[in-house]
């Protein structure tokens, strides 16, 4: 289940819930091209603390997408997951650095305000 989360423009917030397939994940691609056909930057906030799993074709449409935005890294430089598992802010950790121009941080399930806080101040 996705759902949509209150929040400022040019952040993408949304939360993620049981398994992700491939229907959701085009609202999730049509959610994130309309705030940049909107704002030249945007925040990405992804509260996943009921996420479950994804489906193969939300998997490949992700992997499509993404791809496609691989030299537009730049129009991406927050993203804040929320999520209490430990491996989440593992892979948070070891992404980080390896993907230029976004910066990526992982933030507990009661620290939601901070949270958009955080993804709403786009560094200049």
């Amino acid at each position: 289940m996705l759902e949509q989360l209150t929040a400022p423009d040019h952040v993408t917030a949304l939360k993620i819930s049981g398994t992700l397939n491939g229907d959701d994940y085009d609202c999730v691609i049509a959610d994130v091209e309309a705030r940049l056909a909107r704002h030249d930057r945007i925040g990405v906030l992804l509260d996943l603390t009921d996420f479950e799993d994804f489906t193969f074709e939300a998997g490949l449409k992700d992997l499509r997408y993404d791809l496609s935005k691989l030299f537009h890294l730049r129009r991406f430089p927050r993203e804040a997951i929320i999520s209490d598992r430990q491996w989440m802010r593992l892979a948070a950790q070891i992404a980080d650095p390896l993907i230029p121009h976004v910066e990526i941080r992982v933030f507990a399930s009661d620290a939601r305000a901070a949270a958009l806080a955080w993804v709403s101040d786009l560094p200049a």
